[in-house]
């Protein structure tokens, strides 16, 4: 490393002579945006060390050689097969001169879906609010959040990024915690209640236009459960935009065929969780979004399946789902129950013929047109005054969505036990209402403590500024 190109010759010219020295041109990956959306592009092999043990088989199956460099990480590993290029061939003849058999050609461009200028907006929003939000009270377990922005009729991925920030020696340092988007699950709470209002609507369980008084419900031997204040009477559009807990309990109730009474033992009279998992998936929650990146998770199941329990997924707080789940639900109702496949790839080029990637819908929700649309008509007044979502996105976009609050448990000793209750934050939306062109997911974890009088606003903060952005760039 570090020769001139005289020494280089020199060195080249007397290997045959030189026993035990070999020259050879190697390169280095550059990240012409720095740290901008690094960890996602991800990194190759060393030429000192080729193909990791860990990825050894893999590769060797693609008739690698072990001294090849090759991606380990991310897209350089997801896309290896396009970026490798092919080496150029050499006959060793018996003076060990070398004759050119065939040349070798580079590897080929790919196109990401990335818009790098929104990127490096959002990240920087990100870490802004970050800084701002730990100066705030009760924001000890707060440290990361994530934004994923969209295409929902392509499934393109417009920006993607998480970020999480740590105090070392009173300085904050802020680290790319973007592969938490897909391989992190989280609690999202009452974000998924346009899932859950679709159950209700395909089972009867839920008529459009019903009204139902937003009361506690109490189960034997558990304490009340409530929404997060007394709504009054609602129907299913008020129920959405005032975010009810209480009216999707109503909802559970009839899937499982109860009765509901005060202080009654629950008995599920059927397969209620499989029935709402079913359609929940429909959506992308608690399955695979199939992004082309390695190590995706489908989510986190509950394991218990005791019966009280369901009335907690009916509010998104028991079983959880990755950020890039949330995003895929939210675009596939913007999308009218058209699931995407969520893609990073764009084209790419085989020598000078371009490829464009196809959009691939997964699956279509099954349900009535009329729900799909009660649901956003829904989201939509949740955007208006008044609504869970006001001032999350400026209502000249004409804005649907949906906010989620939950309380989340954390680990706070190392100790592989959760001690401490905290609350999360999500938002998901999409514009505009009508003709929906993006959608936007922010997701921000263990915000403040639980029952604490005071809470951080972070996570509108970071909706507003990032929709506030891609209009912007999007005029």
């Amino acid at each position: 490393k570090d020769v001139t190109e005289k020494e280089y010759a020199l060195i080249s010219e007397k290997a045959s002579e030189l026993n035990g020295f070999n020259t050879k041109l190697d390169w280095e990956r550059v990240y012409p945006y720095g740290n901008t959306f690094k960890s996602i592009l991800g990194s190759v092999s060393s030429s000192e060390k080729g193909i990791p043990e860990d990825l050894k088989d893999y590769y060797i199956k693609k008739g690698y050689s072990l001294n090849d460099r090759v991606g380990t990480s991310y897209i350089e590993y997801e896309y290896d097969d396009y970026l490798k290029g092919v080496k150029s061939k050499y006959k060793v003849n018996k003076d060990n001169s070398l004759e050119l058999v065939s040349y070798g050609k580079k590897g080929n461009d790919i196109y990401l879906t990335i818009d790098i200028e929104l990127q490096q907006e959002v990240e920087k929003i990100l870490e802004e609010e970050l800084l701002k939000a730990k100066k705030e009270a009760n924001t000890t377990y707060y440290n990361r959040s994530f934004v994923i922005i969209t295409d929902p009729k392509t499934g393109e991925i417009l920006a993607m990024t998480g970020k999480q920030i740590v105090f070392i020696n009173n300085i904050p340092t802020f680290y790319d915690y973007t592969p938490g988007i897909f391989t992190a699950p989280v609690t999202v709470g009452s974000a998924i209640k346009g899932a859950s209002h679709i159950v209700g609507y395909n089972t009867g369980a839920l008529q459009i236009g019903e009204v139902r008084n937003d009361n506690c419900v109490k189960l034997k031997s558990a304490p009340s459960k409530c929404s997060w204040k007394y709504l009054g009477r609602i129907d299913d559009l008020k129920a959405l935009k005032l975010s009810s807990n209480t009216y999707q309990f109503y909802t559970a109730f009839k899937v499982a065929n109860v009765n509901y009474y005060y202080d009654m033992p629950l008995v599920l009279n059927n397969d209620t969780f499989k029935i709402y998992r079913d359609t929940f998936k429909q959506f992308g929650l608690g399955t695979k979004t199939e992004i082309d990146l390695p190590n995706e998770s489908d989510g986190l199941q509950g394991s218990n399946d005791k019966s009280g329990l369901i009335l907690d997924f009916a509010i998104g707080q028991y079983d959880n789902y990755t950020p890039l789940q949330l995003s895929q639900y939210i675009s596939t109702i913007a999308n009218n129950g058209s699931r995407m496949k969520f893609h990073l790839l764009k084209k790419y080029f085989v020598g000078d013929i371009k490829k464009q990637v196809n959009d691939v819908e997964l699956n279509k929700v099954i349900t009535e047109q009329k729900y799909l649309d009660r649901v956003k008509e829904g989201f939509r007044q949740v955007m208006e005054i008044g609504g869970t979502g006001s001032g999350y996105i400026n209502t000249i976009y004409k804005p649907a969505g949906k906010t989620g609050t939950s309380q989340s448990f954390i680990d706070t000793n190392d100790d592989n036990l959760v001690d401490t209750e905290t609350v999360s934050n999500t938002f998901v939306a999409y514009a505009p209402f009508d003709d929906p062109k993006v959608t936007f997911t922010v997701v921000s974890p263990d915000t403040y403590d639980y029952g604490s009088s005071y809470q951080t606003y972070v996570n509108k903060r970071i909706s507003k500024k990032i929709s506030e952005k891609y209009f912007e760039i999007y005029k």
